[in-house]
Protein backbone atom coordinates (compact mmCIF):
# COMPACT_ATOMS: atom_id res chain seq x y z
CA UNK A 1 0.00 0.00 0.00
CA UNK A 2 3.37 2.14 0.77
CA UNK A 3 3.78 2.24 -2.80
CA UNK A 4 0.45 3.55 -4.19
CA UNK A 5 1.39 7.41 -3.85
CA UNK A 6 4.69 6.57 -5.57
CA UNK A 7 2.85 5.13 -8.44
CA UNK A 8 0.27 7.63 -8.94
CA UNK A 9 2.34 10.60 -8.66
CA UNK A 10 4.12 9.84 -12.30
CA UNK A 11 0.96 9.12 -13.27
CA UNK A 12 -0.97 12.48 -12.14
CA UNK A 13 1.80 14.16 -13.32
CA UNK A 14 1.74 13.02 -16.95
CA UNK A 15 -2.01 13.52 -17.03
CA UNK A 16 -1.83 16.78 -15.79
CA UNK A 17 0.74 17.39 -18.45
CA UNK A 18 -0.94 16.39 -21.00
CA UNK A 19 -4.42 18.41 -19.75
CA UNK A 20 -2.02 21.52 -20.07
CA UNK A 21 -0.90 20.57 -23.46
CA UNK A 22 -4.29 20.13 -24.74
CA UNK A 23 -5.28 23.00 -23.27
CA UNK A 24 -2.34 24.87 -24.36
CA UNK A 25 -3.27 27.79 -27.03
CA UNK A 26 -2.75 27.10 -30.57
CA UNK A 27 0.01 28.91 -32.67
CA UNK A 28 -1.88 32.29 -34.08
CA UNK A 29 -3.31 30.66 -37.59
CA UNK A 30 -4.78 34.22 -38.26
CA UNK A 31 -1.31 35.88 -37.89
CA UNK A 32 0.79 33.22 -39.85
CA UNK A 33 -1.92 33.09 -42.76
CA UNK A 34 -1.18 36.80 -42.91
CA UNK A 35 2.60 36.46 -43.10
CA UNK A 36 2.54 33.99 -45.94
CA UNK A 37 0.37 35.69 -47.66
CA UNK A 38 1.96 39.17 -47.60
CA UNK A 39 5.53 37.46 -48.77
CA UNK A 40 5.00 37.54 -52.22
CA UNK A 41 3.66 41.02 -52.93
CA UNK A 42 6.66 42.48 -50.32
CA UNK A 43 9.09 40.55 -52.47
CA UNK A 44 7.41 42.00 -55.63
CA UNK A 45 7.79 45.19 -54.39
CA UNK A 46 11.14 45.10 -53.61
CA UNK A 47 12.20 43.39 -57.22
CA UNK A 48 10.24 46.58 -58.57
CA UNK A 49 11.65 48.91 -56.83
CA UNK A 50 14.90 46.87 -57.91
CA UNK A 51 14.76 46.91 -61.17
CA UNK A 52 13.40 50.87 -61.54
CA UNK A 53 16.61 51.78 -59.80
CA UNK A 54 19.03 49.71 -62.03
CA UNK A 55 17.46 50.43 -65.19
CA UNK A 56 16.95 54.12 -64.63
CA UNK A 57 13.43 53.99 -66.89
CA UNK A 58 11.44 56.99 -66.22
CA UNK A 59 8.22 55.07 -67.73
CA UNK A 60 7.49 52.95 -65.03
CA UNK A 61 7.38 54.65 -61.26
CA UNK A 62 8.79 53.21 -58.46
CA UNK A 63 6.78 51.77 -55.43
CA UNK A 64 7.36 54.98 -53.14
CA UNK A 65 5.62 57.50 -56.35
CA UNK A 66 2.74 55.13 -56.38
CA UNK A 67 2.03 55.32 -52.97
CA UNK A 68 2.40 59.01 -52.70
CA UNK A 69 -0.24 58.62 -55.60
CA UNK A 70 -2.25 56.23 -53.83
CA UNK A 71 -2.55 58.45 -50.82
CA UNK A 72 -3.55 61.91 -52.96
CA UNK A 73 -6.13 59.36 -54.89
CA UNK A 74 -7.27 58.66 -51.58
CA UNK A 75 -7.07 61.86 -49.08
CA UNK A 76 -5.76 64.56 -51.42
CA UNK A 77 -3.29 67.54 -50.34
CA UNK A 78 -0.47 66.08 -52.25
CA UNK A 79 -0.98 67.17 -56.07
CA UNK A 80 -4.17 69.23 -55.57
CA UNK A 81 -5.51 67.92 -59.47
CA UNK A 82 -8.71 66.54 -60.61
CA UNK A 83 -8.07 63.28 -58.93
CA UNK A 84 -6.97 64.26 -55.71
CA UNK A 85 -9.19 63.06 -52.96
CA UNK A 86 -11.32 61.69 -55.33
CA UNK A 87 -10.98 57.59 -54.60
CA UNK A 88 -13.94 57.42 -52.70
CA UNK A 89 -16.52 58.97 -55.30
CA UNK A 90 -14.42 56.38 -58.32
CA UNK A 91 -14.75 53.45 -56.46
CA UNK A 92 -18.50 54.48 -55.73
CA UNK A 93 -19.50 54.68 -58.88
CA UNK A 94 -17.89 51.01 -60.23
CA UNK A 95 -18.98 49.60 -57.79
CA UNK A 96 -22.67 50.28 -58.58
CA UNK A 97 -21.87 49.41 -62.11
CA UNK A 98 -19.90 46.22 -61.38
CA UNK A 99 -22.85 45.11 -59.09
CA UNK A 100 -25.67 46.31 -61.03
CA UNK A 101 -24.43 44.46 -63.84
CA UNK A 102 -23.85 41.14 -61.57
CA UNK A 103 -26.79 41.04 -60.20
CA UNK A 104 -28.72 41.01 -63.61
CA UNK A 105 -26.32 38.22 -64.48
CA UNK A 106 -27.08 36.27 -61.62
CA UNK A 107 -30.73 37.06 -62.11
CA UNK A 108 -30.66 35.72 -65.47
CA UNK A 109 -27.99 32.70 -65.64
CA UNK A 110 -29.48 31.03 -62.40
CA UNK A 111 -32.66 30.54 -63.27
CA UNK A 112 -31.88 29.82 -67.26
CA UNK A 113 -29.16 27.24 -65.63
CA UNK A 114 -31.49 25.32 -63.56
CA UNK A 115 -33.66 25.12 -66.69
CA UNK A 116 -31.23 23.83 -69.08
CA UNK A 117 -29.57 21.38 -66.45
CA UNK A 118 -32.80 19.84 -66.36
CA UNK A 119 -34.60 19.95 -69.37
CA UNK A 120 -32.79 18.15 -72.34
CA UNK A 121 -34.47 19.53 -75.04
CA UNK A 122 -34.30 23.10 -73.63
CA UNK A 123 -30.60 22.35 -73.54
CA UNK A 124 -30.37 21.02 -77.24
CA UNK A 125 -32.29 24.03 -78.42
CA UNK A 126 -29.96 26.94 -76.72
CA UNK A 127 -26.33 25.09 -75.86
CA UNK A 128 -25.30 25.83 -79.93
CA UNK A 129 -26.30 29.40 -79.23
CA UNK A 130 -24.69 29.82 -76.24
CA UNK A 131 -21.51 27.98 -76.90
CA UNK A 132 -20.93 30.33 -80.15
CA UNK A 133 -21.89 33.63 -78.20
CA UNK A 134 -19.37 32.95 -75.33
CA UNK A 135 -16.18 32.81 -76.95
CA UNK A 136 -16.90 36.13 -78.45
CA UNK A 137 -14.37 39.07 -76.54
CA UNK A 138 -16.53 41.77 -74.47
CA UNK A 139 -14.72 44.24 -75.93
CA UNK A 140 -16.01 42.92 -79.58
CA UNK A 141 -19.31 43.95 -77.61
CA UNK A 142 -17.79 47.52 -77.08
CA UNK A 143 -19.04 48.83 -80.38
CA UNK A 144 -22.40 47.61 -80.21
CA UNK A 145 -22.90 48.23 -76.69
CA UNK A 146 -22.63 52.21 -77.49
CA UNK A 147 -25.13 52.15 -80.15
CA UNK A 148 -27.77 49.95 -77.78
CA UNK A 149 -27.20 51.88 -75.18
CA UNK A 150 -25.18 54.45 -75.93
CA UNK A 151 -22.49 56.35 -74.40
CA UNK A 152 -22.71 56.37 -70.42
CA UNK A 153 -22.94 53.81 -67.73
CA UNK A 154 -25.54 51.63 -69.24
CA UNK A 155 -23.20 49.90 -71.51
CA UNK A 156 -20.70 49.72 -68.82
CA UNK A 157 -23.12 47.58 -66.98
CA UNK A 158 -24.31 45.94 -69.82
CA UNK A 159 -20.72 44.63 -71.01
CA UNK A 160 -20.18 43.67 -66.79
CA UNK A 161 -23.44 41.93 -67.68
CA UNK A 162 -21.82 39.71 -70.54
CA UNK A 163 -18.92 39.24 -68.61
CA UNK A 164 -20.26 37.54 -65.50
CA UNK A 165 -23.21 36.07 -67.06
CA UNK A 166 -21.60 32.93 -68.95
CA UNK A 167 -19.82 31.38 -65.66
CA UNK A 168 -22.56 31.98 -63.76
CA UNK A 169 -24.53 30.23 -66.48
CA UNK A 170 -22.06 27.44 -67.35
CA UNK A 171 -21.83 26.51 -63.30
CA UNK A 172 -25.21 26.28 -61.87
CA UNK A 173 -25.80 24.33 -65.71
CA UNK A 174 -23.22 21.46 -64.44
CA UNK A 175 -24.24 21.68 -60.84
CA UNK A 176 -27.91 20.45 -61.46
CA UNK A 177 -26.45 17.83 -64.53
CA UNK A 178 -24.13 16.89 -61.90
CA UNK A 179 -26.91 15.61 -59.27
CA UNK A 180 -27.39 11.97 -58.83
CA UNK A 181 -30.05 10.91 -60.31
CA UNK A 182 -31.18 9.15 -57.59
CA UNK A 183 -32.55 11.74 -55.71
CA UNK A 184 -34.83 12.55 -58.60
CA UNK A 185 -36.26 9.51 -58.05
CA UNK A 186 -36.45 9.44 -54.55
CA UNK A 187 -38.20 12.41 -54.67
CA UNK A 188 -41.26 11.24 -57.39
CA UNK A 189 -41.44 8.58 -55.42
CA UNK A 190 -42.79 10.82 -52.76
CA UNK A 191 -44.86 13.11 -54.62
CA UNK A 192 -42.47 15.82 -55.54
CA UNK A 193 -43.70 17.26 -58.54
CA UNK A 194 -42.67 20.50 -60.55
CA UNK A 195 -41.66 24.04 -58.32
CA UNK A 196 -41.36 21.12 -55.32
CA UNK A 197 -38.53 19.45 -57.14
CA UNK A 198 -36.82 22.71 -57.93
CA UNK A 199 -37.25 23.94 -54.49
CA UNK A 200 -35.98 20.94 -52.75
CA UNK A 201 -33.77 18.75 -54.43
CA UNK A 202 -32.62 20.81 -57.82
CA UNK A 203 -31.60 24.18 -55.72
CA UNK A 204 -29.76 22.54 -52.95
CA UNK A 205 -28.01 20.32 -55.03
CA UNK A 206 -26.76 22.91 -57.34
CA UNK A 207 -25.85 25.92 -54.69
CA UNK A 208 -22.29 24.83 -54.42
CA UNK A 209 -21.79 24.76 -57.74
CA UNK A 210 -23.96 27.95 -58.20
CA UNK A 211 -21.67 29.78 -55.77
CA UNK A 212 -18.59 29.12 -57.80
CA UNK A 213 -20.18 30.28 -60.39
CA UNK A 214 -21.27 33.63 -58.79
CA UNK A 215 -17.45 33.67 -57.48
CA UNK A 216 -16.19 33.83 -61.27
CA UNK A 217 -18.87 36.39 -62.19
CA UNK A 218 -18.05 38.74 -59.74
CA UNK A 219 -14.60 38.27 -60.30
CA UNK A 220 -14.74 38.69 -64.01
CA UNK A 221 -17.16 41.79 -63.52
CA UNK A 222 -14.10 44.04 -61.93
CA UNK A 223 -12.13 42.61 -64.56
CA UNK A 224 -14.42 44.06 -67.33
CA UNK A 225 -14.97 47.19 -65.38
CA UNK A 226 -12.19 49.21 -67.25
CA UNK A 227 -13.66 47.71 -70.67
CA UNK A 228 -17.20 49.26 -69.44
CA UNK A 229 -15.84 52.45 -68.83
CA UNK A 230 -14.22 53.11 -72.16
CA UNK A 231 -17.95 54.09 -73.33
CA UNK A 232 -17.56 57.92 -72.24
CA UNK A 233 -18.43 57.90 -68.34
CA UNK A 234 -16.72 60.87 -66.69
CA UNK A 235 -16.46 59.03 -63.23
CA UNK A 236 -15.46 55.61 -61.72
CA UNK A 237 -11.73 53.01 -61.53
CA UNK A 238 -11.78 52.15 -65.25
CA UNK A 239 -12.13 55.98 -66.76
CA UNK A 240 -9.24 57.04 -63.89
CA UNK A 241 -7.05 54.40 -65.85
CA UNK A 242 -7.55 55.53 -69.00
CA UNK A 243 -7.20 59.67 -67.77
CA UNK A 244 -3.71 58.28 -66.67
CA UNK A 245 -2.78 56.51 -70.19
CA UNK A 246 -4.07 59.21 -72.03
CA UNK A 247 -1.98 62.14 -69.48
CA UNK A 248 1.04 59.23 -69.72
CA UNK A 249 0.65 59.37 -65.29
CA UNK A 250 1.48 55.59 -65.58
CA UNK A 251 1.30 56.04 -61.17
CA UNK A 252 -2.31 57.06 -61.91
CA UNK A 253 -2.83 53.99 -64.03
CA UNK A 254 -1.23 51.60 -61.02
CA UNK A 255 -3.08 52.71 -58.67
CA UNK A 256 -6.35 52.53 -60.40
CA UNK A 257 -5.10 49.27 -61.15
CA UNK A 258 -4.69 48.77 -57.41
CA UNK A 259 -8.09 49.83 -56.15
CA UNK A 260 -9.69 47.41 -58.47
CA UNK A 261 -7.48 44.97 -57.05
CA UNK A 262 -8.40 45.49 -53.74
CA UNK A 263 -12.03 46.20 -54.44
CA UNK A 264 -11.83 43.12 -56.05
CA UNK A 265 -10.10 40.98 -53.43
CA UNK A 266 -13.08 42.03 -50.64
CA UNK A 267 -15.82 40.97 -53.04
CA UNK A 268 -14.68 37.89 -53.72
CA UNK A 269 -14.07 37.49 -49.45
CA UNK A 270 -17.42 38.48 -48.67
CA UNK A 271 -19.18 35.84 -51.40
CA UNK A 272 -16.33 33.61 -49.51
CA UNK A 273 -18.22 34.23 -46.37
CA UNK A 274 -21.54 34.20 -47.64
CA UNK A 275 -20.86 30.56 -49.41
CA UNK A 276 -18.75 29.36 -46.25
CA UNK A 277 -22.39 30.68 -43.97
CA UNK A 278 -24.84 29.16 -46.28
CA UNK A 279 -22.91 25.49 -47.60
CA UNK A 280 -22.05 24.45 -43.94
CA UNK A 281 -23.99 21.69 -44.58
CA UNK A 282 -23.09 20.41 -47.59
CA UNK A 283 -19.93 17.24 -48.09
CA UNK A 284 -18.12 20.21 -50.45
CA UNK A 285 -18.07 23.07 -48.19
CA UNK A 286 -14.45 23.11 -46.23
Amino acid sequence: MSDAPSIAAPVARAAASESAAVGAPAPPRAARTVILALIFPASFILLWHILVKLSGTRLVPPPANVAVMMYDFIFGGVYDDAFSGTAYIHLYQSARRVYGGFLLAAAAGIPLGLLLGRMKLLRQMLDPTISLLRPIPVTAWLPLSMIFFGLGPSSAVFLVFLGAFYPILLNTTFGVRATDPRLFEAAAMLGCRGSSMFRSIILPAALPSIFNGLRLGLGFAWVLIVVGEMTGVPQGLGAVIMDGRTLSRTDLVITGMIVIGVAGFLSDRLMLALNNRLLRWSPQHG
